[in-house]
């Protein structure tokens, strides 16, 4: 039976809406600008996933992997997103490559008026751009990466000193100040590799598999799951290189007690205490994904617009795969944009099991 126009109509519709690029063209997701384009069939015109134009209906849809096969097709470029040049979000990102490369070359860190001249914004312009690339301001970068610096030198074995004066600390008070912080212990710990702090483990059975968990005197630092108890023992050992890691089952037990139970019931919770060690945007990405009850998801897009960073969902990611406690930072209800369960540390199966058992997804 030839196909009547509805139905050829239904069917256009269906193919749009079971690819996984539409929940992107829905959410004029800037994020996968330059991954794909497409076309719209009732105005001829291609644009790019994050065109802020209204969304067409999904049966006028056509989808391309460059801009050629879109022209080669017939339509021609959108006016409002521009698709053959840089979006405003990439030329965005630009920018703030070139204010982040300035800064990091700089013996004197720039003021915020230098680098808002240099990207031709106002400060309060320039300031509100670079956050919503990064999550974070041109202030808290530099401080990052003078962070960054001093914890490279420490590494390499440079005295305290040192490492402070060639990182660009301008006084011993607040380098140390912003150590404690920043670097997730004492300078001089950050020296040694952890020298001196003693970090007490314990591994055992959970019902997604093997479990090392570990705490500092601050609180508890690592939740980490695996197959192989010496694998996970030496992930502990080259996160704290030079700590002196103690097994101590008996003095951990409540606190396995709770993580079995948190496993079991994420929607528990965790009210424990924790050490929680990273970078000032992994910081700030775990706070965030703290706040996200159970039984809810988020996409990496939804969570970087959340943090206002709406262009670092790929930054998000990075932090997502970097999380040092399972569970208790539940980076594990982080999923794509179309729902799909990707990208988690601990495997792909561990993440579903979780998010039945909160009910975010069917079992």
């Amino acid at each position: 039976m030839d196909m009547t126009p509805a139905m050829h109509r239904d069917a256009l519709a269906a193919a749009t809406l079971s690819d996984p690029r539409w929940p992107d063209v829905q959410a004029h997701n800037s994020a996968a600008d330059g991954r794909f384009w497409f076309g719209v069939a009732t105005t001829g015109v291609f644009c790019r996933p994050g065109c802020g134009a209204r969304t067409p209906r999904p049966e006028n849809v056509r989808f391309f992997e460059s801009i050629e096969a879109a022209k080669l097709a017939g339509f021609r470029a959108c006016k409002r997103c521009r698709p053959e040049g840089l979006s405003d979000a990439q030329a965005n990102r630009v920018l703030v490559e070139a204010a982040c490369q300035r800064i990091d070359g700089a013996e004197r860190e720039p003021t915020l008026a230098e680098l808002a001249a240099d990207a031709g914004m106002s400060p309060f312009h320039f300031q509100r751009m670079f956050k919503a690339v990064l999550g974070i301001s041109p202030k808290q970068y530099a401080k990052a990466r003078r962070l960054q610096r001093a914890r490279e030198r420490l590494d390499a074995g440079s005295d305290v000193t040192t490492a402070m004066h060639d990182a660009g600390f301008g006084s011993a008070s607040r380098f140390h100040a912003d150590a404690l912080g920043g670097l997730g212990m004492a300078a001089h710990a950050r020296r040694d590799n952890a020298r001196g702090e003693r970090i007490r483990y314990a591994l055992g059975d959970t019902s997604l598999g093997r479990v090392l968990i570990a705490e500092t005197d601050r609180g508890l630092c690592t939740i980490l799951f695996g197959e192989d108890d010496d694998a996970l023992i030496a992930d502990l050992h080259a996160r704290f290189a030079r700590a002196e890691c103690i097994s101590d089952d008996t003095a951990l037990a409540q606190h396995f007690a709770d993580v079995i139970r948190l496993v079991d019931d994420p929607a528990h919770g965790l009210d424990l205490p924790l050490d929680i060690r990273g970078t000032a945007f992994q910081q700030k990405v775990w706070s965030e994904l703290r706040r996200i009850p159970a039984g809810k998801t988020v996409s990496y897009s939804e969570l970087a617009t959340q943090i206002g960073a709406p262009d670092a969902a790929r930054a998000i990611a990075g932090a997502c795969a970097a999380n040092p406690l399972a569970v208790a930072i539940p980076c594990h209800r982080v999923v794509r944009a179309d729902g799909a369960l990707s990208g988690y540390r601990w495997g792909v199966q561990r993440k579903k099991k979780l998010l039945q058992r909160e009910g975010a997804i069917e079992r």
